[in-house]
């Protein structure tokens, strides 16, 4: 008697959905951990250009928040005033920018390392900087007592003269990171910062100069 071969359900043997599910199972988990490393391997190191930059950019912007807030509180002039205040919020919008960076890239937050390190010595010691080791524009002690004890148009004056200073030492670590940096987010957000801060430098120019005062040479 001829026996009849069952027909074909198209179920798949129970072994090839098993090897199937493994294989998936393994598969989001080979995924998952790739996900997990490609950020970390591609991210900036604890002693990078970028990390480097994002550290001496926070303290240089945290000089210059204060810078404005003193600016809009106790400032005469009306325009002074709003430079300022915009001065200091967009700064200290940076500064979160910049730390949301090193704790994205698991980094601390601070270093031992002198200010300007990050910069390669060909290019730092063309820089101008204050005898104690400051960054590039940053108002000295004695400076900032000035300014805090200052009031009225003498107040409006000094803000902008070491604004300007202070933004066009920063524009000079700006275009260090853009030089020799490699993270493309970091690249990006610091030609931002560059227009930016040209674009506060020539306002922060016409109002000293409507106000009768010069520029403070370079530090």
């Amino acid at each position: 008697m001829t026996t009849t071969p069952p027909a074909e359900t198209g179920r798949t043997p129970r072994f090839g959905v098993a090897a199937l599910a493994a294989a998936i199972v393994i598969g989001l988990i080979l995924g998952g951990a790739i996900g997990w490393l490609v950020p970390k391997i591609g991210a900036p190191t604890d002693n990078s250009v970028e990390a480097g930059f994002a550290r001496d950019m926070t303290n240089h912007h945290a000089q210059a928040v204060e810078m404005g807030l003193i600016g809009f509180r106790r400032g005469e002039d009306a325009l002074v005033r709003q430079y300022a205040v915009d001065i200091a919020t967009g700064q200290q919008a940076e500064i979160g920018m910049m730390g949301a960076w090193l704790r994205e890239w698991d980094l601390p937050l601070t270093s031992t390392d002198p200010a300007m390190a990050w910069i390669p010595h060909d290019d730092r010691k063309n820089l101008h900087q204050l005898n104690d080791g400051m960054m590039p524009g940053m108002a000295s002690a004695e400076e900032m007592t000035r300014l805090r004890a200052a009031t009225g148009r003498q107040l409006d004056v000094l803000f902008l003269q070491l604004m300007i200073r202070h933004h066009l030492g920063g524009v000079h670590m700006i275009e260090a990171v853009i030089k020799h940096g490699d993270d493309k987010e970091v690249l990006r957000s610091a030609r931002t910062m560059r227009s930016v801060q040209d674009a506060e430098v020539k306002n922060l120019t016409a109002a000293l100069t409507r106000l009768g005062g010069t520029p403070l040479p370079a530090n």
